[in-house]
């Protein structure tokens, strides 16, 4: 037997520990499932609607609401609750869910006006900034249906809502959400 033969497999073996390769745990936490973690939290919002989207001649509404917002599906994905005393009675709650396959969010919005999920818009964060779209409907003529999420490395990130009836060649912003943190889980 050589006798260098075990000080080489010592060496070998030192080096294999010491240079190890890009670990699955830690390409997934950069693959996009942590994109909301800057939502989880207690929030005031300052919202800003149009009382009537899709019209020539728009009014708009403002109004103050709470949000919370915690990690569900083992960090996969959020929801958050929405309240606001101008609208007594008025619940809503956003449902996020990560496809780790697609690396894609699908959001979905619920209220208790009417407690039925609204199909979800689906998209990604790139360079800063959320797109999320889908199909849907507005005073029964098809639609789709833009989130944007914007400045969410900030204390006061901001979420705005747009519909084109015209496949996306245009779009009208008919909601606006500018979020102040108020807490931490």
């Amino acid at each position: 037997m050589n006798p260098l033969r075990p000080l080489v497999c010592m060496l070998a073996l030192c080096l294999s520990t010491c240079v190890m390769p890009v670990d699955a745990a830690s390409a997934a936490d950069n693959d996009g499932r942590h994109d909301f973690d800057f939502a989880h939290g207690r929030w005031t919002i300052h919202n800003r609607k149009m009382v009537k989207a899709l019209t020539d001649k728009p009014q708009w509404e403002e109004w103050d609401a709470s949000v919370h917002c915690w990690p569900t599906l083992g960090g996969m994905g959020n929801q958050d609750e929405f309240t606001t005393p101008t609208r007594p009675g008025v619940v809503a709650n956003s449902l996020r869910f990560f496809n780790p396959k697609t690396r894609l969010w699908s959001i979905y919005w619920v209220d208790s006006r009417n407690p039925v999920l609204d199909p979800p818009v689906v998209g990604r964060f790139e360079g800063g900034t959320g797109i999320f779209e889908g199909p849907d409907t507005y005073d029964g003529k098809p639609i789709v249906v833009r989130y944007t999420w914007s400045r969410t490395t900030t204390e006061h990130p901001r979420w705005e809502q747009a519909f084109s009836t015209d496949g996306g060649k245009t779009w009208e912003t008919n909601w606006v959400m500018d979020m102040t943190r108020v807490g931490a889980l």
